[in-house]
């Protein structure tokens, strides 16, 4: 089979790891019979740098035709003077929104061989952390209403408007609820309805969701208790569902009680099979070009790509396999070092993957 796949290496260390994480898919190809073609496209700060926009449109429609978007990291301090329209992260609102992806899923689990990267004591950690973040994309805080003006006495004021539509929450609780189906059968509705009305709502409809999955459990959490339960007891947690904002700020926390930020990938994910994947870190300019990145998370995330946009399931746990064994033979790049590892760079945690993959 053949796959058409765009690439985004971005900014900062994203040419790195997308680059590591090309010769996983090459090698994937070969195993297993397939034929994965790369074309790159400009998004995020190197997009302004050549092109002075964030996004151009013929990376949208590029993206548009192809199987599957591979993402690397967008932004940099280098821009952070330009205005909210023109930052590189504009980009990825842009692209979420253009090619209708509205679900991220963002799996946190905690390898067996990374406790010691842990910040958690080893008696929460438990046999374990395996969590599955789903955060709506496309609506809430950051797609709505927003601007400055004056407020009398007290100056110029600046406001962002939060705002959901019934479909908007059906169709992010139905992801939810079917990933869960895969699961354990737990869903943990993440909101603040005790004090916004956008949560409320948000709230009664993924209820009338659940009605349609009588299997599974629902509860619900206030998210600054969510936050706290993350700490002090992550396993109670199967799948976790929240907005746009929340579920930006929970899916960190959860990656980094998992060992590094480093670790994890992401899927953005719409109604058909093209999707965008991409690793939760930023573009760490300040490692960029020194081979200390982590591959990892954005190799996993080309797992995910094979397992959702490609229904390549044996391919995709191939690579998680091999992930899972390179770590079992104590190889750590920096972010997940711990005494008696051993200390290796971006390529050589990208060769050891590859050398698994037999």
């Amino acid at each position: 089979m053949k796959f058409n796949i765009a690439t985004i290496p971005g900014d900062g260390i994203g040419p790195e790891v997308i680059e590591e994480s090309m010769k996983i898919l090459k090698r994937i190809g070969e195993v297993f019979g397939h034929e994965f073609s790369f074309q790159e496209v400009l998004a995020g700060g190197v997009a302004i740098d050549k092109t002075g926009e964030p996004l151009p449109l013929e990376t949208i429609e590029i993206c548009k035709k192809s199987d599957a978007v591979l993402l690397g990291a967008v932004g940099g301090p280098k821009w952070d003077s330009l205005t909210g329209d023109k930052r590189p992260e504009k980009a990825l609102l842009g692209l979420r929104g253009a090619l209708g992806l509205y679900a991220n899923i963002r799996p946190a689990v905690l390898h067996d061989a990374l406790k010691n990267a842990s910040p958690l004591r080893s008696d929460i950690l438990g046999d374990g952390i395996d969590i599955c973040v789903v955060r709506e994309l496309t609506g809430g805080i950051y797609f709505g209403d927003r601007g400055r003006r004056e407020n009398g006495k007290l100056g110029v004021e600046a406001y962002d408007t939060e705002a959901y539509s019934v479909g908007e929450v059906e169709r992010i609780a139905r992801t939810a609820f079917e990933i869960a189906k895969q699961r354990n059968n737990k869903v943990t509705n993440v909101d603040k309805a005790n004090v916004l009305e956008s949560s409320r709502l948000w709230r009664s409809v993924v209820e009338e969701v659940a009605k349609e999955y009588p299997e599974v459990t629902l509860e619900h959490m206030y998210v600054d208790n969510a936050a706290m339960q993350l700490i002090r007891r992550p396993q109670q947690f199967d799948v976790l569902v929240t907005t746009n904002m929340f579920g930006d700020i929970l899916s960190d926390e959860a990656s980094m009680i998992t060992g590094s930020i480093g670790m994890l990938p992401s899927a953005s994910l719409g109604e058909g099979t093209l999707g965008m994947y991409e690793p939760i870190h930023g573009s760490a300019p300040d490692i960029a070009g020194e081979n200390k990145a982590n591959p990892i998370a954005t190799i996993l995330s080309t797992a995910m790509m094979l397992r959702f946009s490609f229904g390549l399931e044996q391919e995709a746990k191939a690579i998680e396999d091999a992930v899972t064994k390179v770590l079992g033979k104590d190889y750590r790049t920096a972010d997940i070092m711990s005494d008696g590892m051993k200390l290796i760079g971006t390529k050589e945690m990208g060769e050891l993957v590859l050398e698994e993959l037999v």
